[in-house]
């Protein structure tokens, strides 16, 4: 290496470190002031939040102070992150919101290395990484709504039994029929519990085959 170049080393290693120091502060009390916003109490008559919503909220929080840590005092790197953003074009249908927060947290990361912050990018990625592990685990498990008919050979009589079964596949129900010839349900099934396994299980209650279960999954709006 050369001896000019050297020189240079404990410096860059000095800035490299204070700009990491002032990131595990800032991005901790971004990510805090930003949860106290997301998990505002809910006034009654006010919708639901999803918790997808929520924890967007939150990331967003830590990306605004990650970007103003890069711009720094540089006018040159804050209008270079407006002309980056500006080139952004994703049209494609992103069904959870963190996977565009994700995006941005990848382009911080990014605009970090170009202007060599490299300890910056490093300690960006991790925590980020950190903050989505533990509002991902938080978050409740996603399900598909199904309208289930169990048609043929009277199968009231089978209703403890058959709610026993949807109980056991962890499915929450509500009934919203029940006839001499038929059961109708409103089902919500976790993503990870196939059809095919709680229909089989519900057939086995009465094996002689006059018996029939049909799912139709109802579409959000």
């Amino acid at each position: 290496m050369p001896p000019e170049l050297s020189q240079y080393i404990p410096d860059i290693l000095e800035t490299h470190a204070a700009t990491v120091a002032v990131a595990v502060v800032a991005l901790p009390l971004a990510a805090g002031l930003g949860a106290v916003l997301a998990f505002r109490p809910r006034r009654s008559g006010t919708p639901p939040r999803s918790a997808s919503v929520i924890q967007t909220q939150v990331i967003l929080a830590i990306l605004g102070a990650v970007v103003m840590l890069v711009v720094g005092s540089s006018l040159a790197r804050a209008f270079g992150i407006v002309g980056v953003a500006s080139l952004i074009r994703y049209r494609a249908r992103i069904d959870d919101p963190k996977d565009a927060v994700v995006m941005l947290a990848t382009l911080s990361v990014g605009l970090a290395c170009g202007v060599q912050l490299y300890g910056l990018a490093a300690f960006t990625t991790v925590f980020v990484l950190g903050v989505l592990w533990v509002v991902e685990s938080l978050e409740p498990e996603r399900r598909k709504t199904f309208e289930l008919k169990i048609t043929g050979g009277d199968p009231a009589p089978l209703r403890g039994e058959v709610e026993a079964i949807l109980r056991r596949s962890n499915v929450k129900y509500e009934l919203r029929g029940a006839g001499a010839k038929d059961l109708e349900y409103e089902v919500q099934l976790p993503l990870s519990v196939r059809t095919d396994r709680v229909a089989n299980a519900i057939l086995l209650l009465r094996p002689g085959g006059d018996m029939e279960v049909s799912w139709d999954e109802k579409k959000k709006k």
